[in-house]
């Protein structure tokens, strides 16, 4: 016969008392002139499951310099001698704007209430019902820590854009640095070395004994033709030489030449004749100028452009809009669309920034970038008139946009 006693097989935890939770520690500054009560509080405290690292203060200069040290939570009376626990609320939040305060008072009137609370107390109790204390002590404290960590990751936030902000612009101008040194390599080496071909190709077509050799001589020398023009190209999309001129110059010049290569009307207007802006300025204008127009010509439908220039208000503005289908909110919202994003990055590098707006008539891109300086020149001029555009290339005229003859 078993031996085995009934309901041996139940674990040995049933029916055992819950282990006990240990007390939680809370460094708690305490405003009160009344020691009595000051110790009331710390009994509640205590039988509420808290263990007050509690500190008594009942002036104002003892509150503080109290207020140096490392609090949990404040206590804090209404009615003190010379003092208040609105003052204190003041004094505090003056400090810290997340610590919770808590007004304990033997009386104290609905509208008082109301203001500390507006004031930013966490709560308020009367001394002759503290059954309410810890519960609202732990609450506030919650509060407390949830806002200082809400604080610190809107902090690292801020901080990791402004890191991704420099980042940014630090890549916005190595890769200008990088498109200048590569154009002038190209114009330097491999334009001196097809200018020599040139030249000798040039040689051996005036002096080639037979027809065919000289045929041959006169076909490689289109083809050295074609090479340069390709290399002047390249040069003038890395790094546009018409920017040494000025921006106006160089609007005025994209402007004629994006009319010509996509028969669609654009006017370029301008506030002035002259401006004198700050280095980086320039080339970001003409960067959104250009991406804007280009994104026109493969995306727009558009048959009119107006490109408009103008400062105001120590403002530069440059607005580029046209008449086409518009973007639609899909358009605006797809996941690589890098060309709107880089035109914000690149404002934001000279402190500026990106307006766009898009209906079923047109769309609209506005580059503003504030200005320290007055840059204008010294012939202001508002009217509406398109500005003169410098004459087209070719029958041996100057073409400003090049780096110079290879």
């Amino acid at each position: 016969m078993s031996t085995t006693p009934p309901n041996s097989s139940m674990p040995a935890s049933v029916g055992a008392s819950p282990r006990k939770q240990a007390p939680r520690k809370l460094h708690i500054l305490h405003l009160e002139d009344v020691e009595l009560d000051h110790e009331l509080v710390v009994a509640h405290l205590r039988r509420g499951g808290v263990d007050p690292q509690i500190r008594r203060v009942d002036t104002e200069s003892d509150f503080v310099t109290a207020l140096d040290q490392t609090w949990d939570a404040v206590l804090s009376d209404y009615n003190l001698p010379g003092f208040s626990g609105l003052v204190a609320l003041d004094l505090l939040r003056a400090r810290d704007a997340v610590l919770p305060f808590i007004l304990v008072s033997g009386e104290i009137g609905e509208d008082t209430a109301v203001a500390a609370m507006r004031n930013g107390a966490s709560d308020y109790l009367l001394k002759s019902n503290l059954a309410r204390l810890v519960p609202a002590l732990l609450h506030a404290v919650e509060a407390g820590e949830s806002r200082r960590a809400r604080a610190a990751a809107d902090d690292e936030l801020a901080r990791s854009r402004t890191r991704l902000s420099e980042l940014a612009q630090h890549l916005q101008t190595s890769i200008e640095m990088e498109r200048a040194a590569i154009a002038r390599e190209i114009h330097d080496d491999v334009g001196g070395s097809l200018t020599a071909v040139k030249f000798d190709l040039a040689w051996i077509a005036r002096n080639a004994s037979e027809p065919a050799m000289a045929e041959r001589a006169r076909q490689a020398l289109e083809s050295v033709k074609h090479a340069v023009d390709a290399s002047q190209r390249i040069m003038h999309n890395l790094r546009p030489a018409i920017l040494e001129q000025g921006l106006i110059a160089a609007l005025q010049w994209m402007a004629q030449r994006f009319e010509k290569r996509t028969n669609i009307v654009t006017l370029f207007r301008t506030s002035h004749e002259q401006l004198n802006l700050p280095t980086g300025v320039p080339l970001v204008a003409y960067r959104t100028a250009q991406e804007a127009l280009t994104n026109i010509s493969k995306h727009a439908g558009a048959t009119r452009v107006r490109v408009d220039l103008t400062v105001a208000g120590g403002v530069l503005s440059l607005e580029i809009s046209d008449n086409g289908r518009g973007l639609s909110p899909q358009d605006l919202a797809k996941a690589r669309s890098f060309g709107i994003r880089g035109l914000h990055e690149r404002a934001g590098t000279v402190g500026g920034w990106v307006d766009l707006s898009s209906t079923a008539s047109g769309t609209t891109l506005i580059l503003s970038i504030p200005l320290e300086d007055d840059p204008t020149g010294l012939k202001p001029d508002s009217c509406a008139e398109p500005a003169a555009s410098p004459a087209p290339p070719g029958n041996g005229v100057h073409d400003p946009s090049r780096w110079g003859e290879l």
